[in-house]
């Protein structure tokens, strides 16, 4: 996310009327509702995961544990924990 200037974009007024609450801070202004996307939607990391997951699930199948599996795919046992209770019930 990169910053724009405001004095580029806005009019005075409305710097102004900015400034009589926020004055030399810096403010994240969200996207509107409509413009919004799902958490992963520009980049490929959900089916990454959902991969990486199912092959955590796999392996766990195959006899690894618990512990075995956080320390190969480097996440903690109760991250492993979750993804397996995922992965039984999908």
């Amino acid at each position: 996310m990169g910053y724009i200037r405001a004095e580029e974009i806005l009019p005075v007024e409305v710097i102004e009327l900015i400034q009589q609450y926020v004055d030399g801070e810096n403010i994240y202004i969200p996207r509107k509702v409509a413009h919004r996307q799902a958490w992963g939607a520009g980049t490929q990391i959900k089916q990454e995961l959902s991969v990486r997951n199912q092959q955590i699930y796999k392996d766990y199948l195959a006899g690894s544990n618990v512990s075995e599996l956080a320390i190969k795919y480097f996440l903690s046992e109760k991250s492993i924990q979750r993804i397996l209770r995922m992965q039984m019930y999908s």
